[in-house]
């Protein structure tokens, strides 16, 4: 992939993003954890033991810092079917919260580089969306463009990956 940027380009700070990875420019810098996970007892009593990572049937628990396990949606299978697996195969009680609760506090949001913004027929996202929160406006003399529907959005990263132009970031509430 180049990486090289025009001067212009340069000059208005974006040689930031040319040096962010992937997981970067789709999560943020901002680490997500499994989902359910009870952040402030996440921090005090996680041991780092790895079996969620482990059991997760899609590939996408990683070691982060410090061995704690974080999402990575451009591993395994790029998204979260909210198996539970992680929640199962954790050894260490009320770490997570009920599975009938939202499992994230990310939605996600389509940046303005996004071909149907521009004009460019595209419709990945909607395709890989299951909750069917992505969907398509159309518009008369323009190509249909996408707008979310942040309530039906249960973050599980199905629709970053498939993004042939990786306008699809995560929006934390």
């Amino acid at each position: 992939m180049d990486k090289s940027l025009s001067r212009r380009h340069f000059l208005r700070g974006n040689f930031l993003n040319a040096l962010k990875d992937e997981q970067a420019k789709q999560q943020g810098l901002q680490v997500v954890r499994p989902p359910w996970i009870e952040l402030a007892k996440f921090e005090q009593h996680c041991t780092a033991c790895s079996r969620c990572i482990t059991a997760c049937e899609t590939q996408i628990l990683i070691k982060g810092a410090g061995g704690y396990p974080e999402v990575d949606f451009s591993q395994g299978k790029q998204e979260c079917t909210f198996c539970q697996a992680c929640v199962k195969a954790c050894e260490v009680p009320n770490l997570f919260r009920s599975t009938d609760e939202e499992p994230w506090l990310h939605k996600v949001e389509v940046q303005p580089n996004c071909l149907a913004h521009n004009q460019v027929e595209c419709r990945a996202c909607q395709d890989s969306c299951e909750s069917r929160a992505i969907r398509f406006q159309r518009a008369v003399g323009r190509v249909p463009t996408p707008s979310v529907d942040l309530e039906s959005c249960n973050g599980c990263g199905a629709c970053l990956n498939v993004c042939p132009s990786q306008s699809i970031n995560l929006l934390y509430l």
